[in-house]
C-alpha cells in the first residue's frame, strides 16, 4: 500500500529553502555570467528615476504626457519568421534617416506671418495646406523619403533639394508677402437663361477649366461692370450674395446658407394605441457651402484661389402610399414621402492677375434660390427656358487690396440677400 505525501511536510520544506535562498543571493541568482559577457554593471545615476514595473521604461525629462506609460515591449521572435503577435517594426542602423536621393532637414521660420495672427487658432496650417496644394499628397507618402511638420513658429521638412526649393517659394509668399488683411469681393448671381453669354462674350477672355461642365472667364475690372449692368437690366437675374470677405493672405473663409426641409420618413406604430400609427419625420439641409482660400504672390501681381462649393436641393418629395394592417381586420392608408435630391460639387482651383476678376459659370445647375409662384397655373417656365428649380449659376471672385485701403461707409462684412443661391465649381 503507498502512502500518500505529506503536503503539510512539502509546504514546510518549500519555505525554509525560500527563506534560506533570500539569506544567500548567490545561490538564489544562479551561475554567475563569465567575464566575456557583454553584460556590464550599469553606472549609478544621479537622476530621479521612475520606471514602470512592467516594461522596465524610464521616461526622460522631455518624454511627451501620452508616452509616459510605455506599453511593455513585445517578445522578439526566437527564429527568423516566427511570428510575433503583431508588427513590431525594426530600427534602421544607427537610426539614421534614409539619405539615398541625397534629402536634407530645412526649417523655415513661420513667426514672420504667424505673429500677425494673434486671433487664429492655427495660422501655420494654412502653410502646409497650400505646400500640399503645390507638391501633391503622394510625395509625401512615396519614395523618396521625405516629412513634413509645423508649429506657429516655424516649418519642418526633410525632403530633396528640388523639393525644399518649391517648398521655399510657397513659405516666401506668406511670410515674404503682405500680412495686412484683404479684401475679397464676391458675387453670387443667379440667371434664368443662359443666353446672357450672346452680348458679354466679346468683353470675356475664356479660360480653360478641367471640371466638366464649368465654364471661367477673366475679365477686366471695367469690362466686368459692364458685363454687372448688362445682367442686372435682365427680368431673370437674381442676386444671391454680395459680399466683401476680410481675409489674411492663405487663410480660408466660409459661408453658408442652410434651410431644413422636414418629410416623413417612416410610418411606425403608436405606442399610445390610438392612432394606431404615426408618421417619423427626418430633416434634410438644403442650401449652399462656400469655402474661399486665396494667396497672394510675394509681388502681389498674381493670385492664387481654392474654391470649394456644395450645393444641395430638394427637387420634389415623391410620395410612396403604404397600405398597414388594422386590428378590426381592416386597412389604415398612409404614405411616405422619398426626397429626390440635386447635388453639385465643386473642388477647383484658380490662378489669375489680381487686377483683373474672375467669372465662373457653373451651367444651368440645382438652385436652392428657386421662386414660387403665387398662382401655380401662371408658370412661364415653358416661355422663358428655364426650369423650376435650375439656374445658371454665376460667380464673380475679385482682389480689392488691402482692407485699410477699402474704406466704405458699410461694414465689410456678409451682406446676404433673403433668397438662397447656387454655386460652382473647380479644380483643387
Amino acid at each position: 500500500m503507498r502512502r500518500r505525501p505529506n503536503h503539510r511536510a512539502l509546504t514546510a520544506l518549500v519555505l525554509v529553502a525560500a527563506v534560506w535562498a533570500s539569506n544567500n543571493p548567490a545561490w538564489g541568482q544562479g551561475m554567475a555570467l563569465p567575464p566575456s559577457s557583454v553584460s556590464r554593471p550599469a553606472a549609478p545615476s544621479t537622476e530621479p528615476q521612475n520606471p514602470s514595473p512592467s516594461s522596465g521604461f524610464t521616461p526622460r525629462a522631455d518624454t511627451p504626457p501620452s508616452l509616459q506609460n510605455a506599453p511593455p515591449p513585445r517578445s522578439q521572435p526566437s527564429a527568423p519568421g516566427a511570428a510575433t503577435g503583431g508588427a513590431t517594426g525594426r530600427v534602421t542602423s544607427g537610426g539614421q534617416l534614409p539619405r539615398g536621393a541625397g534629402q536634407e532637414h530645412r526649417v523655415y521660420d513661420l513667426r514672420p506671418y504667424t505673429g500677425y495672427l494673434t486671433k487664429h487658432d492655427r495660422p501655420h496650417q494654412a502653410v502646409v495646406d497650400w505646400i500640399v496644394r503645390e507638391t501633391g499628397t503622394d510625395v509625401w507618402h512615396t519614395e523618396p523619403f521625405g516629412f513634413m511638420t509645423a508649429d506657429r513658429d516655424e516649418l519642418s521638412v526633410y525632403h530633396t533639394n528640388e523639393m525644399h526649393q518649391v517648398i521655399a517659394g510657397i513659405v516666401d509668399r506668406f511670410v515674404a508677402g503682405d500680412k495686412d488683411p484683404q479684401v475679397m469681393n464676391l458675387k453670387v448671381m443667379t440667371v434664368g437663361n443662359p443666353n446672357w453669354r450672346s452680348r458679354a462674350h466679346p468683353l470675356m477672355q475664356h479660360v480653360h477649366v478641367q471640371t466638366p461642365g464649368i465654364q471661367a472667364w477673366l475679365l477686366t475690372k471695367e469690362n466686368a461692370a459692364l458685363v454687372m449692368s448688362l445682367l442686372r437690366a435682365r427680368t431673370d437675374v437674381r442676386q444671391v450674395q454680395a459680399v466683401d470677405l476680410i481675409m489674411h493672405n492663405g487663410q480660408t473663409e466660409k459661408l453658408a446658407s442652410l434651410r431644413g426641409r422636414n418629410y416623413v420618413l417612416n410610418v411606425k406604430p403608436s405606442p399610445a394605441g390610438w392612432p394606431p400609427y404615426e408618421p417619423e419625420t427626418g430633416e434634410i439641409q438644403e442650401g449652399y457651402q462656400l469655402e474661399l482660400s486665396p494667396l497672394l504672390s510675394v509681388d502681389g501681381r498674381t493670385l492664387d484661389c481654392v474654391i470649394n462649393a456644395n450645393i444641395d436641393q430638394v427637387d420634389k418629395f415623391v410620395d410612396v402610399d403604404l397600405e398597414l394592417p388594422l386590428p378590426n381586420q381592416q386597412i389604415h392608408r398612409t404614405k411616405v414621402e422619398v426626397p429626390q435630391l440635386v447635388s453639385w460639387r465643386l473642388h477647383e482651383r484658380f490662378r489669375w492677375p489680381s487686377d483683373m476678376v474672375l467669372l465662373l459659370s457653373c451651367g444651368v445647375v440645382a438652385s436652392p434660390d428657386r421662386s414660387q409662384s403665387a398662382m401655380p397655373l401662371l408658370n412661364f417656365s415653358a416661355i422663358t427656358g428655364t426650369t423650376a428649380g435650375r439656374a445658371d449659376a454665376l460667380m464673380f471672385v475679385e482682389f480689392r487690396g488691402k482692407a485699410s485701403q477699402n474704406l466704405t461707409q458699410a461694414p465689410l462684412v456678409p451682406q446676404v440677400s433673403s433668397r438662397v443661391s447656387a454655386p460652382n465649381r473647380g479644380r483643387y
